[in-house]
């Protein structure tokens, strides 16, 4: 079929599912071709370069200025805990229109979107604005709580089951943005969470809970990031990535959470395009819904896994190292394409998420002065406007990737491993081929 065909068609389809709003019937008028094959090649002659023993930047991080606390400690944690509490209310006892409740629109879009790209470029924020630290270290002050009942032993392994019960019901369940459903979903998984840190301690949570997990290793690549020093807040700056190599190489539970970061988040955009479509016998022009589905989705969301981390271990056992140190490396690959998959998501439906929070309950009214007919996806019919989105995508994706080829030459410099040439050469291909993979995904066209 021709591509001015498929645009017309995509064109005059039905609205895209709540997450995913594209840009995509217009980026295939567009010459991606090019930027996919040249952003490979970009990355293959770095990786090549780092190998044969180029100078490396320095990722060395540089104190900008120390300052007061802003805020009592846990103080924006509780205001947090009141705000997903609002949120769980709303999604039970307000509209059932996912575009105007803000329940699924703060978790599918704010959360998931837009908190991992402050997190990416300001640091962990998250470690303040957590709902569980703050209740949790209260409840266990007053109980006289000091211990726990052997969780940490789990390692992190909990986020794991947590990551990939969350990406299922993103991803595959029929109704992951029914506000009365995923009420119930949030507000039964934070109740087991906060009685697990209650029992283990508030430091369980960076381990057993998947969202501080995702966010504590997103925050690793951030160019500017905080410590804290009591009642005071330094602040830092680096490539980024520089906080990467100062952590251990990962263990066989954060290997398994990094790799399904990586691939649920690939998965997410597979599953959309035609490509996919056809490959499991359906028609991509008359799609039958997610009932039809379930079963080939799961099973697909788990061989991506299986596929993503055996390739990453297989290109360790060709450089002889540990396969924990050079997945620290893919961090910036996850957050990269986390971000750029999900960006026209954050700018069409984050202004049903601001419209929602002016109007919570759908009752018509305008508590941040927003007016009517406040939302638009004019701008995503511009190919100017398109192009720009593009760009956009095509530099993280391939930003991320460099930084990885960089982080992954660098780490092994500093542990004392020089493999040479046609030891990396499996590990360049793959760093490769994932480049043209991420940006082919954006490209292609797609039932969402």
């Amino acid at each position: 079929m021709q591509k001015g065909a498929i645009t017309a068609i995509l064109a005059a389809a039905p609205g895209a599912a709540l997450a995913h709003a594209s840009e995509r019937a217009v980026i295939l008028t567009l010459p991606t071709g090019g930027f996919v094959w040249g952003a490979g090649l970009a990355v293959g002659l770095t990786a090549l370069a780092a190998s044969l023993g180029a100078a490396l930047p320095a990722f060395t991080a540089r104190r900008l200025f120390s300052r007061p606390a802003l805020l009592p400690a846990g103080l924006a944690s509780w205001l947090s805990a009141a705000l997903f509490l609002a949120l769980i209310f709303a999604g039970q006892l307000g509209t059932h229109d996912p575009y105007e409740n803000p329940l699924p629109l703060m978790i599918w879009t704010v959360l998931w979107v837009g908190l991992t790209l402050v997190q990416a470029v300001l640091g962990d924020l998250w470690r303040h604005l957590n709902p569980w630290a703050g209740p949790v270290r209260s409840l266990r002050a007053l109980l006289g709580r000091t211990g726990g009942i052997g969780l940490a032993g789990l390692g992190q392994w909990p986020a794991v089951l947590g990551l990939l019960g969350f990406a299922w019901l993103e991803i595959v369940s029929l109704s992951p943005d029914d506000p009365a459903q995923l009420a119930a979903v949030a507000g039964g998984y934070a109740l087991i969470v906060f009685v697990l840190a209650v029992l283990e301690g508030e430091d369980w949570l960076e381990q057993g809970e998947f969202l501080t997990a995702f966010f504590s290793l997103i925050a690793r690549i951030a160019p500017f990031w905080t410590s804290d020093e009591g009642r005071r807040v330094t602040h830092w700056a680096g490539l980024p990535g520089t906080q990467v190599l100062a952590l251990p190489p990962l263990s066989s539970s954060q290997i398994a959470y990094v790799t399904l970061a990586l691939a649920s988040v690939s998965f997410d955009g597979l599953h959309e395009t035609f490509a996919w479509v056809a490959a499991i016998g359906l028609n991509p022009l008359d799609y039958p819904g997610r009932s039809a589905v379930v079963a080939v989705n799961t099973a697909g969301l788990l061989a991506m896994w299986a596929v993503m981390a055996g390739l990453i271990l297989a290109a360790s056992v060709g450089v002889r190292a540990p396969v924990g140190l050079l997945c620290l490396s893919v961090l910036p690959i996850a957050a990269g394409y986390h971000i750029a998959h999900y960006l026209t998501a954050l700018l069409t439906q984050g202004q049903y998420a601001i419209a929602a929070l002016s109007d919570p309950l759908a009752r018509g009214d305008d508590l941040l002065g927003l007016g009517q007919h406040w939302v638009s996806f004019g701008f995503m019919s511009q190919s100017q406007t398109v192009w720009r989105i593009w760009m956009a995508q095509f530099a993280l994706i391939l930003g991320a990737h460099l930084i990885a080829v960089l982080l992954a030459e660098q780490g092994l410099r500093r542990a004392g491993l020089r493999p040479g040439l046609w030891a990396q050469l499996p590990m360049i291909l793959l760093m490769v081929l994932y480049t043209c993979f991420g940006l082919w995904l954006l490209a292609s066209p797609s039932i969402g």
